[in-house]
């Protein structure tokens, strides 16, 4: 989308009609009152199910339609949501729901409901089912795990694969969000438990209600305004996909936007001065990757991988490229966690590249190819990485689509080269290592495309036991001193899922917008968020 269709009115016009559509009538070149609009990327937005859809924006968007028993705040504590209260004991833990906790629809949110919602993302056995097959769930088993005492009771019990610490961070993600047995059961067709309807549908209890989404264009929130837990401050939120830097620049000069959340480091600079506009930078615990397919001959071989990670000009491209959006780092695990280890010798060494390719049988390099979603930062740094590559005689072409073309391939291993990103799940080691770390079953029977290391076909068994014996440590201390085996395991295992950068979320927002508090695990509610008159 160029700019001088937005001057003609494009993008401007297509808001205007939907927000018509909706009862808004906003003047151009101001946002409404009552309405925050945020511009961003919207390539990766697939599925608005919550225990389907598992992508960045994704989660933004379902954060506010759904709630989970518990929650994190930013710095990573974890707090009540649907549920008042929980007592962890040897074997379970037990939740005890809000009193007057209802969803969208007016209905009660129950204990039934939660029981229903844990057991469905492990029985529709989508991505998110990896969050709670890794720790010892499976649809075989959850139903003689799960059980609601009472309407406001819930308990869960523990496989011994996971510490009760552990199992509440899970809960707290996205996957875990509580939808409404009976209205999505209301739109089950051939047995789909309602997935067909509520990829484009919502049925929660979060302070917002679903009214539009159209792929890669908008997405429209409305304000529950009887919520249980209040009504938001706004009356609703719009995210409009805006994936090219100077559109999106020039729509939050012009008012048009609120939020812009996919601006080039160039862009984001440009903002940095100016008033009228606070530039933030999120740290979100995870990573901008590179993903080798070791199911496709040449990444089979460890030698083809090392080379790969010496033709990597980590540090120029972090100046001229990655800017706010990513900080060098070649180990899973941010610097400033607790028990992180320094980064490998893995730094840019074109000479070292071609003689282990050499030693690999490549003398005279080979072609392959890069796939990547068409999203800032991560189409630069692949197009960084294949200028890398084509110096150590590599010769890489690039295929950019949107998450609907890429997501499936990659979760199909249906690529050889290929740019994820990656987050963290609670803010330790084990909360951004454990999807670099652990792939219980790597067969291609398992079809476990949930599980970040299996799309790559990596096996990593030891490592996979020793993410697991970590899991079930409960003492933080001996805890600490098996992230640094772990991370050790990870290096000696020369990886075929390589971090390259930390990943941070830089956002250029109003003054006008006040209360808007950048979560790292990219679970923002906006119901506290207004703005200026």
């Amino acid at each position: 989308m160029g700019v001088q269709s937005l001057k003609s009115g494009g993008a401007a016009g297509i808001l205007a009609a939907s927000l018509a559509a909706s009862g808004i009538t906003p003047a151009m070149a101001a946002t409404p009152e009552d309405t925050l609009v945020y511009g961003t990327s919207l390539a990766q937005v697939i599925s608005l199910d919550p225990h389907q859809g598992q992508e960045v924006t994704s989660l933004e968007i379902m954060a506010n339609l759904y709630d989970r028993l518990v929650a994190s705040d930013a710095a990573g504590n974890l707090t009540p949501q649907l549920a008042e209260s929980w007592e962890i004991t040897e074997d379970g833990i037990t939740f005890h729901l809000k009193d007057a906790v209802f969803n969208n629809t007016g209905n009660p949110v129950t204990a039934e409901d939660v029981v229903w919602s844990i057991r469905r993302v492990l029985k529709l056995n989508q991505a998110p089912a990896a969050k709670l097959g890794s720790t010892g769930y499976t649809a075989e088993n959850i139903d003689s795990l799960t059980e609601a005492l009472d309407d406001r009771t819930f308990r869960i019990a523990l496989t011994g694969e996971v510490a009760a610490d552990f199992l509440l961070y899970r809960l707290s993600e996205v996957a875990a969000s509580v939808v409404e047995r009976a209205e999505v059961m209301e739109h089950e067709a051939d047995g789909d438990m309602g997935n067909g309807w509520l990829r484009t549908h919502a049925a929660g209890s979060g302070p917002f209600d679903l009214q539009r989404w159209a792929p890669n264009d908008i997405v429209i929130m409305n304000a529950d305004e009887d919520n249980w837990s209040g009504a938001p401050i706004l009356k609703r939120v719009v995210m409009r996909h805006v994936p090219e830097s100077q559109a999106e620049r020039l729509m939050l000069e012009r008012g048009d936007i609120d939020i812009a959340g996919a601006l080039s480091p160039k862009d984001i600079a440009y903002f940095s001065d100016k008033d009228g506009v606070d530039v933030r930078g999120i740290s979100t615990g995870g990573f901008y990757a590179l993903a080798m397919n070791v199911t496709q001959e040449p990444y089979s071989n460890p030698k083809v991988r090392e080379a790969i990670f010496h033709a990597i000009d980590y540090d120029g491209i972090e100046q001229a490229i990655m800017g706010p959006y990513g900080k060098k780092r070649l180990l899973p695990v941010p610097m400033a966690y607790e028990g992180a280890l320094p980064d490998p010798d893995w730094d840019y060494n074109p000479e070292k590249a071609r003689a282990l390719l050499a030693e690999a049988g490549y003398p005279d390099g080979f072609t392959t190819n890069i796939k990547v979603i068409a999203q800032t930062p991560r189409v630069e740094l692949s197009t960084a990485i294949q200028a890398g590559l084509a110096d150590i005689g590599i010769d890489a072409s690039i295929t950019q689509g949107s998450g609907a073309d890429i997501v499936p391939d990659h979760r199909a291993r249906n690529f050889e080269l290929l740019v994820p990103q990656t987050g963290a799940y609670m803010p330790n080691p084990m909360g951004a290592m454990e999807q670099f770390s652990n792939n219980p079953d790597n067969s291609p029977e398992a079809n476990n495309a949930g599980n970040f290391v299996w799309r790559s076909g990596w096996d990593i068994p030891e490592l996979t036991e020793l993410t697991a014996r970590t899991m079930k440590e409960n003492d933080p201390e001996k805890r600490v001193a098996m992230y640094g085996e772990m991370q050790q395991a990870f290096i000696d295992a020369v990886p075929a899922i390589l971090p390259m950068f930390e990943r941070f979320l830089p956002l250029a927002i109003s003054t006008d917008v006040k209360g808007y508090e950048g979560h790292p695990q990219q679970v923002t509610r906006l119901d506290k968020v207004s703005k200026s008159e």
